[in-house]
């Protein structure tokens, strides 16, 4: 094994979020990377290049889409003699994708490669039950036309025809993300002012992000949708608490609403990453080094919050690091619901739960609200989930160049209970 080498983020792109069943309605996951990988190509001049590898994931999918990293690269004008692969960690997918491009530079596997995620909730797989699955079999097997049609009506009964359709519900617990995340804010008594309070300023921020021309070169225009269309900038805190609860509907007492919590979404975005001579080679500054990544789970089914894997990811990759909470300049933390992010913001303030849960001596500590998703996040933009992660290393690989120094945490919660996390240093 080679001494592990520098991984620089040369850059991102994606195409616009939107809300499911818009702008994208028709197009599913393989349209979409092949656009956004078509234009990171565009971005950074590398038709007919044979980079390292491709990594993209996708949560949402049909069995078509079974090697999205290889299909996709073959028609975005990279050189076809570039690989590809298929990962998928729910909403870190597109984090772990970076990661495993990066963990490949770093020990000299590749010397370049590109990391995303694509993802919708428009075009979606519909499942029919095993029973019409067999006769369908069973009749594709028979040799006659008349052994064809007695297997596909012999038996037959209308309630095969009930689609099974992709759910968010956790295979062992029945409860949706949503469901989960409501205990979670029962359990550390997040006020519903509070998370819509977060919500309406990821909008704000957002807004003011585009009005700045921030995401100019982040994001390219795709089927005539050039932002976000999930972004709100006139919703007022007003308008938001006038929504009913969208979980927990009959205690009375449920506080995640549609405005405090991620729309479905469809998107796709994507990031290169290479090593220095690589880039350098090329003329393509590094616009931020990939330093450090942690993962980490929970046991929710045992009672843990669903969620709450970062507040445990984090103090494991901040020891590794020799850092302390404090010692960033911004803090990417993924809005899946304004409670889950407020919820992981007071575990890591909380003695208790720092001492019984994250075996450490004294609370992790507060960080600046200030620098917090200065450019807004899931709420406001939306969250494909399998994109999500990649649209903020390029967010905050830009953040640190426009800064020229600094360092930044990107924490991500997934379903099934994990985190994924990342710092990224200039």
């Amino acid at each position: 094994m080679t001494n592990p080498q520098r991984v620089g983020i040369v850059g991102g792109i994606r195409i616009p979020f939107c809300r499911n069943n818009t702008a994208y309605a028709d197009v599913g996951n393989l349209g979409m990377s092949i656009k956004t990988l078509g234009a990171l190509v565009e971005k950074y001049g590398l038709h007919g290049v044979e980079v390292g590898e491709v990594a993209m994931g996708a949560v949402i999918k049909h069995s078509s889409d079974w090697n999205l990293g290889r299909e996709a690269t073959l028609s975005s004008g990279l050189a076809p003699t570039t690989p590809g692969i298929t990962l998928q960690r729910a909403c870190g997918t597109s984090l772990d994708t970076t990661i495993h491009i990066a963990n490949k530079i770093a020990l000299g596997q590749i010397e370049s490669g590109v990391a995303g995620g694509s993802d919708t909730t428009s075009d979606v797989p519909i499942v029919y039950g095993r029973k019409l699955q067999q006769r369908i079999l069973a009749a594709a097997r028979a040799k006659s036309a008349l052994d064809k049609a007695k297997a596909l009506v012999k038996g037959f009964s209308f309630g095969e025809l009930k689609p099974s359709f992709p759910g968010v519900a956790e295979p062992r617990t029945g409860k949706s993300m949503g469901d989960h995340c409501e205990l979670m804010a029962k359990e550390w008594k997040i006020s519903r002012e509070d998370q819509d309070r977060l919500a309406w300023e990821s909008h704000q921020k957002s807004a003011a992000a585009y009005q700045r021309g921030f995401f100019k070169d982040l994001i390219v225009p795709f089927r005539n949708v050039e932002r976000d269309n999930i972004l709100r900038a006139d919703t007022t805190l007003e308008k938001m608490a006038t929504l009913k609860p969208a979980f927990d509907k009959t205690s009375g007492r449920g506080t995640l609403t549609a405005a405090n919590s991620t729309p479905l979404t469809d998107g796709a975005s994507a990031v290169l990453l290479a090593s220095e001579s690589w880039a350098a080679a090329r003329g393509l500054p590094i616009q931020a080094w990939f330093a450090h990544a942690e993962v980490a789970a929970v046991d929710f089914v045992h009672g843990e919050g669903l969620l709450m894997a970062p507040t445990v990811a984090v103090p494991r990759m901040l020891k590794r690091a020799g850092l302390t909470l404090q010692d960033f300049d911004f803090y990417e933390i993924h809005e899946a619901f304004a409670a889950q992010v407020l919820c992981t913001l007071r575990a890591w303030e909380s003695a208790d739960y720092c001492k019984n849960r994250l075996g450490l001596d004294a609370p992790l500590g507060s960080i600046d609200p200030a620098k917090m998703n200065v450019n807004g996040s899931s709420l406001a933009l939306g969250h494909p989930f399998a994109a999500t992660g990649a649209r903020i290393v390029a967010t905050l690989a830009k953040l640190l160049e426009e800064k020229g120094s600094g360092r930044g945490l990107i924490s991500i919660c997934t379903a099934g209970g994990m985190g994924v996390t990342a710092i990224l240093e200039r």
